[in-house]
């Protein structure tokens, strides 16, 4: 797709996230047991053959910059283009405080997005757990005539989003801002194809009446000014993670075959970091239900319901239910953990026990020796 550039919003620091993102940012939390949230938009773009993105940052992106290195996993590691990770504050009146909005987020990186020398921009959620054929979108996109098309889902996603009303001419009417649950309307997946000389318009525009917000501002301001704003409606599985309760909720999603094949299908992979590791040992006390096992863990407890990333061990007598053990994790001999989401290389010495719910998971920060 030559001349479409994707741009992947990955500044979102999210605090509902807690622990989760104390020193990364949303994009960049690990995801069933092997992939961080930012692989899915990432390889949505790989694999509609578009290969010049760039990601805007903000703060607390080292893991974002070590899990995504120069791009060569999802083929974007080139001469020419390729792979362009947008540091904060690229212009000198954003040097201090926080983005207040997607559209000064967009405007901290004017400059990038001036020299694009494609026609279309796809926009992209970097904490949306989807897997979306954007090849499929873009062929509406060309075929209905649309001065820009919004990615829509086919179902009512978790927590606070908003819907847009169609006309009869089966374009957006009106959009609705900030609904939860169902109501009029197909909720927005926050993904878009825009003209980029519109866009830019647009940027500007806000720029200088001091607007920040993407939806509230911008994209009234396109339908204000007679913009034909089309809908795609993905037919799969989709969510965005602000909340450690929408965390946990698809992680656990992800148990259930009928969730994975949506998020995972084999003909659009999604791609990730490589780490070359050995095959994981199920010691002879190893009882393992319904749970997803990286590599290179050592298990010889009960694991139920579980997500288990590689490095993670389990010994004897420890009993896991309904738990998302990251990468490195220790949980020592007849340790008790229920509805426990334990982040990169804590451990858990003997006896110890921890009780959550779903609604209310107990988060054990990174590094954290209990």
């Amino acid at each position: 797709m030559r001349n479409f550039h994707g741009i992947i919003f990955a500044y979102h620091a999210q605090p509902e996230l807690r622990e989760l993102t104390a020193a990364r940012t949303a994009a960049s939390l690990p995801f069933c047991g092997r992939y961080r949230l930012i692989d899915f938009p990432l390889s949505s773009l790989r694999n509609a053959g578009i290969l010049n993105v760039g990601v805007i940052m903000q703060r607390d992106y080292q893991s974002l910059l070590d899990h995504i290195g120069s791009g060569k996993a999802w083929d974007m590691s080139r001469k020419t283009g390729g792979l362009r990770m947008l540091p904060p504050f690229g212009l000198p009146e954003y040097h201090t405080g926080d983005y207040n909005g997607t559209v000064e987020a967009l405007n901290a990186v004017s400059t990038y997005i001036r020299d694009i020398e494609e026609e279309w921009v796809v926009l992209m959620l970097g904490n949306m757990a989807a897997n979306i054929d954007l090849q499929a979108v873009i062929h509406q996109h060309l075929e209905t005539g649309a001065d820009a098309t919004a990615i829509c889902a086919d179902h009512t996603p978790m927590g606070v989003h908003h819907r847009y009303i169609l006309g009869e001419d089966g374009f957006v009417e009106r959009i609705a801002l900030y609904r939860e649950g169902e109501s009029e309307g197909v909720a927005s997946l926050e993904g878009y194809i825009v003209r980029k000389d519109q866009l830019v318009d647009i940027m500007d525009r806000c720029r200088a009446e001091n607007l920040f917000l993407f939806h509230r501002h911008a994209v009234n301001m396109f339908l204000q000014d007679g913009g034909r704003l089309g809908v795609y409606i993905h037919p799969g599985y989709a969510n965005a993670i602000k909340t450690v309760e929408q965390y946990y909720k698809v992680s656990m999603d992800m148990l259930k075959t009928a969730n994975r094949r949506q998020l995972f299908p084999a003909d659009r992979p999604v791609r990730t970091k490589e780490h070359e590791e050995v095959s994981t040992y199920y010691g002879e006390n190893a009882v393992i239900r319904n749970s997803l096992i990286a590599d290179n863990c050592i298990i010889d407890g009960e694991v139920e319901n579980c997500i288990l990333f590689s490095g993670a061990r389990v010994e004897a007598g420890a009993k896991l239910r309904d738990c998302i053990i990251m990468r490195g994790c220790v949980i020592g001999k007849d340790v008790e953990l229920d509805c426990v989401i334990s982040d990169k290389y804590a451990s858990f010495g003997p006896g110890v026990k921890l009780t959550g719910n779903s609604k209310l998971p107990t988060v054990v920060p990174k590094g954290t020796k209990i």
